[in-house]
């Protein structure tokens, strides 16, 4: 994390007691050396942000939260308030430690059952081959989670996508929907480009903690902003699943699709080091093999979630290879719903003969006016999908009966 404080190295620590040496000639002296003890004044120690749920499960549950100074950290949680249970992670024998940012993942939970925990960080002042000291110990207030049921008979979840680096956007799209939901999916663009690990803090974990992520877990995926930018390479650092994956989810199965870049590779902003033809190409043998797996065959409902649209999204490099790799494969191994973002204009397309059997529901863009929320709600027999404006108008809406 970049620290707003400055840090002075060799020059600039001997160009201080430089410049306080003429500024004591000019009787200045005690204001330097304020200013030079403030600048090195330890820093208390803190959480950055609230504990954050991902890659939830029917026995398992993944917490994460950071903190600003290396520690050892572990979850307090139980079936009531009184927790009684502890937990950290380790790996080969050694427990993770010295590290700021936390991933324990808590296993041999009852499905649908409510859990109360707390989260806890010691400061590790000193590391030493043969001596660790601590410092202090922080802790987060109580919270709580509910695991899946292990065969739901229903599902819901809502769905945001491009905010493109505007915060308080999350808390008051989520707001709008009044209906339960299980868990949150940002369907990519949540950021201009990555910077650095404060601007991941500030524009997506804190908002998105304090306004549901500490009780709702949510998934994540990429648009093609996120790919851009000199942090881009430890962005998954703070998420729990990869980019693109399968999930079944009570009658539905998800598909995330990870789409890259919307121009070509050798575009001279990319410099050569991308390489997103061959990782979409990957990415549809990928699909062809979960097409051929049991849940997916059997799911009532057969949903895609990535941030490029397939159809209806222009004809720049990036999405015609999506529309060329992906969409045989979706109308050939007919997925119910395609869920989507990039465009900035929300729309749902109905089903086009000869191009996509299914809905395309486009989310909106990050201006005011313009952002949008999907709810979607799946059981045995029907799914529903509702997408709302920011003033709370319903702006989509789509209604399917299950085909198996």
């Amino acid at each position: 994390m970049q620290d707003d404080k400055p840090v002075l190295g060799r020059r600039g620590f001997l160009g201080t007691f430089a410049k306080a040496g003429i500024l004591s000639a000019a009787g200045l002296a005690p204001a330097v050396k304020s200013l030079a003890a403030a600048s090195v004044a330890p820093e208390a120690h803190a959480f950055l942000c609230p504990p954050y749920l991902q890659n939830p499960a029917p026995t398992a549950m993944t917490l994460m939260w950071l903190s600003n100074k290396p520690s050892y950290s572990w979850i307090e949680y139980g079936e009531t308030a009184e927790l009684g249970l502890k937990a950290h992670h380790s790996q080969a024998g050694i427990v993770d430690s010295y590290n700021r940012i936390y991933r324990i993942r808590l296993e041999h939970l009852q499905p649908g059952t409510t859990y109360y925990y707390k989260v806890f960080s010691k400061e590790i002042a000193e590391f030493r081959p043969y001596k660790l000291t601590y410092g202090g110990t922080i802790s987060s207030e109580l919270f709580s989670f509910t695991t899946p049921e292990e065969d739901p008979e229903q599902v819901s979840w809502l769905v945001m996508n491009d905010i493109h680096d505007r915060p308080a956007s999350i808390p008051h799209l989520v707001s709008l929907s009044k209906e339960p939901y299980d868990f949150v999916f940002f369907n990519g663009d949540i950021f201009d480009y990555q910077e650095d690990e404060k601007q991941i803090i500030d524009h997506l974990l804190t908002p998105a903690a304090q306004a549901f992520a500490s009780q709702k877990p949510f998934i994540f995926t990429r648009g093609n902003h996120e790919t851009r930018g000199k942090f881009r390479r430890e962005l998954p650092d703070y998420f729990d699943h990869p980019w693109f994956f399968a999930k079944t989810w009570g009658p539905v199965h998800f598909t995330v699709l990870d789409t890259g870049e919307d121009k070509e590779d050798t575009h001279p902003v990319y410099a050569g080091i991308v390489d997103f033809d061959e990782y979409r190409r990957q990415q549809a043998e990928w699909f062809k093999q979960v097409a051929q797996t049991k849940a997916f065959k059997k799911a009532k409902f057969r949903v895609v979630m990535m941030h490029i649209p397939v159809y209806h999204s222009g004809d720049w490099h990036g999405p015609m290879e999506c529309q060329k790799l992906f969409g045989p494969l979706f109308q050939q191994h007919k997925i119910d719903l395609f869920l989507a973002g990039h465009t900035h204009r929300y729309v749902v397309h109905q089903p086009v003969e000869g191009k996509h059997a299914y809905p395309v529901v486009i989310g909106g863009g990050p201006k005011e006016g313009a952002r949008t929320i999907m709810h979607v709600k799946a059981d045995q027999k029907n799914l529903k999908l509702v997408m709302l404006k920011d003033d709370g108008s319903e702006v989509g809406r789509v209604e399917l009966k299950s085909r198996r």
